[in-house]
């Protein structure tokens, strides 16, 4: 495993399957026209709080976002690592949204399933049941785009 670290655009550039690849890149726009190279890419980004690991076409669940309705497109800025099958680019803590963009469209509002809790205390005669659905908001991710002439 090889790895670089660069100091003008504070990413790390982490080179995982370099068998056969000879090639280290040496500077930001140099790395991500390598992973722009490559025929399939994933990014790690924050939604609603969390961190997922996502490729084009996924269809993600997440907690409810309240202020989206169907339909609406998100701009993902949290993005914290884009790679593809040979190369992986670290930023710390994020990658600039200058130069990688991804969008995700809101598909549906949707509820999990019913949730039964079941209260009690002993010896009071106090048994209470409360049902409750969790919401949810289920996004369909896009293209990730990684910027041609990105600025470090």
């Amino acid at each position: 495993m090889t790895s670089l670290t660069l100091s003008a655009a504070t990413l790390r550039v982490v080179a995982t399957r370099g068998l056969h690849t000879q090639t280290v890149p040496t500077t930001t726009p140099g790395a991500l026209s390598l992973i722009r190279s490559q025929p399939s890419h994933y990014v790690v980004a924050s939604v609603a709080g969390r961190k997922y690991l996502l490729t084009p076409r996924d269809l993600l669940t997440v907690p409810r976002l309240k202020d989206v309705k169907v339909g609406d497109v998100i701009k993902l800025s949290d993005i914290h690592e884009l790679g593809s099958r040979e190369y992986t680019v670290r930023g710390s803590p994020t990658i600039p949204p200058e130069q990688v963009r991804v969008e995700a469209t809101v598909v549906e509002h949707t509820k999990g399933k019913m949730e039964h809790i079941f209260k009690k205390k002993r010896r009071k005669g106090y048994e209470r049941t409360v049902d409750h659905k969790q919401t949810y908001t289920r996004l369909r991710i896009g293209p990730i785009d990684i910027v041609e002439n990105a600025s470090s």
